[in-house]
């Protein structure tokens, strides 16, 4: 079995000899190896050696550098736009399941943030976003893709708040 090597660091050598010390003084005899790991851990500010690695791991997976978001598809955002007239009211609803996902997005967008709706404010905002006069679809395709949730009784309707995909970002920024 190979042997891993870890790097040891400390910001105060004196408070780690002090504490080095009291830990010494409880054993009667020479601490082994694995007491010893143990020790050092717990003179950092851990609870033991096992704790100490699961922190050094869990720090260097933080420090990697985050994903970048995919490239935003501006053939699909345009396609998706063409729904849309210039005042953002959706004029006819897309034939594709892709797209209709990306104009919901834009719906979503039009909605207050953390607040509840009863259903007649709910389908009031959909009618004024909506040229083609189904607001009934809209409101029950956004809680299908949850972008909205609502109560068991159906009276109340809240945004889902979560990030949007970059392509819908595009489209809402339109």
């Amino acid at each position: 079995m190979s042997r891993l090597t870890y790097s040891y660091e400390i910001a105060d050598i004196s408070d780690l000899a002090r504490r080095l010390g009291r830990e010494l003084q409880k054993h009667e005899r020479a601490p082994g190896h694995v007491e010893l790991l143990n020790m050092l851990a717990r003179a950092s500010g851990h609870a033991n050696f096992q704790h100490w690695k699961a922190s050094r791991a869990a720090q260097a997976r933080l420090a990697l550098p985050k994903a970048a978001d995919p490239p935003v598809d501006y053939r699909l955002v345009e396609a998706v736009a063409r729904c849309f007239d210039g005042k953002g009211v959706l004029i006819r609803w897309p034939s594709k399941t892709s797209h209709q996902r990306l104009g919901l997005w834009k719906l979503w967008a039009a909605f207050p943030a953390d607040r509840d709706m009863p259903e007649t404010e709910v389908n009031a905002l959909l009618r004024s976003l909506n040229g083609f006069g189904d607001h009934v679809l809209l409101r029950r395709e956004m809680v299908n893709n949850r972008l909205l949730s609502r109560t068991l009784d159906c009276r109340l309707y809240r945004r889902v708040e979560s990030r949007p995909p970059p392509d819908a970002l595009a489209l809402i920024e339109l």
